[in-house]
């Protein structure tokens, strides 16, 4: 019996060695390919940037290959703002902060947290050893991590607080500063959910809120169902872009025939013209989308001759004097019944409205809003089952049992690489189409401004990555291996759950690094735009 539990035993430390091993070979071959993919990226843009002078935003900030680099660290805060306003700002002001906390909280754990762990007690090795798992709980030394934790917590949050201070200053700012506040936008309110005898009726409308808010109403202008209008507006813009699209195209032939004219001293002839199919019929590109173009805009006028001929829609667009006034009647309620004259949106600017979206009915909206909640838990549910799923079965330990994967058993360098890489990667894909799902969830509940679906999303996928990319991860990843472990002594479940699941934790910090070198590179070059 002595001999089977040293046999035991021995077998324990060297899947506890293997196991520590994996793990910081896994945190070095992330953190490698990420840097490295990183890297490339911030040289190609780099490389780029003076070349593709269109895809860079104005100021211009040198032709070097590095040179972007300081100017974007000595770029006033009121040129940002001005530049990109101040919800850009306020978004680059939060990475800075979240940064600037970060280094401070991981300077300080190094400092006083770290060794503690290392000297844990416990025999903890690889990254193992440098969590509160190495610790003996009968030590005494946890008081030491309750103690930074209550420090960090208590800095961290004056700094938010400081940090809401600012952006209400500022908010005041760009509120009263007359540059912003002589925008139409700034003093503009969308009013929806009118009631019966306020639809069509502008100077009613504006006799109601003339009187209660200071300044007084420049405007109004009340909405109208122009289905007609709103579709060859569309068809016009559409054809407008392929005629851009077919016109440039055109257009840099046409110059490289004349520079290979120039070149070789033959004489000049144009190429030939871009050709479009219509109706199985090969026509002139340029022409076709010109006399097109004419259509819709004859169509437009039209439309805009007979204004009496579109109904009246239950929403308006009430322009005050002062943009005090505009915030003040967003604030109001502006009738006792309810949904009606409400919810106010300011600072409305005409192609932040969805219009179709205007129109719909106060209890048609509130359905709406628990059908897309509701479809949001199950979306939640859903791509937990699939983070879950794919976490666990791209684990080496999990693959290492299939035939075609049976070569990462003896290959660490490869396994490394492998559990490094893998994971992070395919929770980063499936994380990546969650976002344009809850935009069209919020679209299709009926939020009247694009703006507002994009806040609302935020607030979704915020709550969504906590559940799925953090809790789901850190559990699913070792719930493969405590079931197949536990299959045949079940009472070792909770032991198991105790050992398995600190182990976890590579798996988030592979992903983060994936996130912060790599995403970030990527959201610095803008393929997207690069490409068009």
């Amino acid at each position: 019996m002595d001999a089977l539990a040293s046999l035991v035993d021995g077998a324990h430390r060297a899947s506890k060695e293997r196991g520590a091993a994996n793990s910081t070979a896994t945190f070095v071959a992330s953190l490698v390919f990420n840097a490295a993919a990183a890297l490339a990226i911030f040289v190609v843009f780099s490389i780029a940037r003076p070349r593709f002078r269109r895809a860079v935003r104005p100021p211009p900030v040198g032709r070097g290959v590095f040179s972007w680099i300081p100017a974007a660290l000595r770029a006033p805060d009121v040129e940002v703002i001005r530049q990109s306003g101040l919800d850009a700002y306020m978004f680059l002001r939060s990475i800075r902060t979240m940064f600037i906390m970060f280094s401070v909280v991981g300077v300080v754990t190094a400092a006083a947290v770290l060794p503690i762990n290392i000297l844990g007690g416990r025999g903890q090795r690889g990254l193992n050893a440098l969590s509160i798992g190495n610790v003996d709980p009968a030590s005494g030394l946890l008081w030491v991590h309750l103690g930074v934790f209550a420090l960090t917590t208590g800095w961290s949050l004056r700094c938010m607080v400081g940090e809401l201070r600012i952006y209400t200053h500022l908010r005041m700012w760009w509120l009263t500063d007359p540059q912003g506040a002589a925008a139409a936008a700034a003093s503009t309110v969308l009013v929806p959910n009118l009631p019966a005898g306020l639809v069509g009726n502008e100077p009613r409308l504006r006799a109601l809120l003339d009187w209660a808010f200071p300044g007084g109403v420049r405007g109004v202008l009340g909405s109208r169902s122009c289905r007609a209008l709103e579709g060859a507006a569309k068809k016009r813009d559409k054809l407008a872009r392929r005629l851009e699209q077919t016109l440039t195209k055109y257009a840099v032939r046409c110059a490289r025939a004349s520079e290979r004219a120039a070149r070789t001293g033959v004489a000049y002839s144009p190429p030939a013209r871009p050709l479009a199919g219509v109706w199985g019929w090969r026509v002139d590109a340029i022409e076709h989308y010109a006399s097109q173009i004419a259509q819709c805009n004859l169509a437009i006028a039209r439309c805009a001759e007979d204004p009496g001929a579109m109904a009246w829609q239950p929403s308006a667009l009430v322009a005050f004097n002062r943009p005090v006034a505009a915030h003040m009647a967003a604030q109001c309620v502006l009738d006792y019944r309810p949904f009606s004259l409400g919810p106010v949106s300011t600072n409305v600017g005409a192609d932040d409205i969805i219009w179709p979206n205007v129109h719909i009915g106060p209890w048609s909206r509130r359905i709406r809003g628990y059908v897309s909640f509701a479809a949001t838990l199950a979306l939640t549910v859903l791509w937990t089952v699939l983070s879950a799923a794919l976490s666990g079965l791209v684990q080496v330990g999990s693959l290492a049992g299939l035939s075609s994967f049976a070569w990462l058993k003896d290959n660490r360098i490869a396994a490394s690489v492998f559990s490094g890489i893998v994971p992070s990667l395919v929770l980063a894909a499936l994380m990546a189409a969650v976002p344009a799902v809850f935009r069209l969830l919020l679209r299709l509940e009926g939020t009247v401004r694009r703006s507002e679906i994009g806040l609302r999303m935020l607030h979704r996928y915020y709550l969504f990555q906590v559940w799925n990319v953090y809790l789901v991860t850190v559990f699913s990843s070792s719930l493969v291996q405590v079931v197949v472990h536990a299959a045949g002594s079940p009472q070792d479940i909770v032991r198991l759950i105790q050992s398995q699941v600190p182990q976890s934790a590579t798996n988030i910090i592979t992903y983060v690094l994936l996130l912060s070198l790599s995403g970030a590179a990527r959201k610095v070059l803008r393929v997207w735009d690069l490409a068009l």
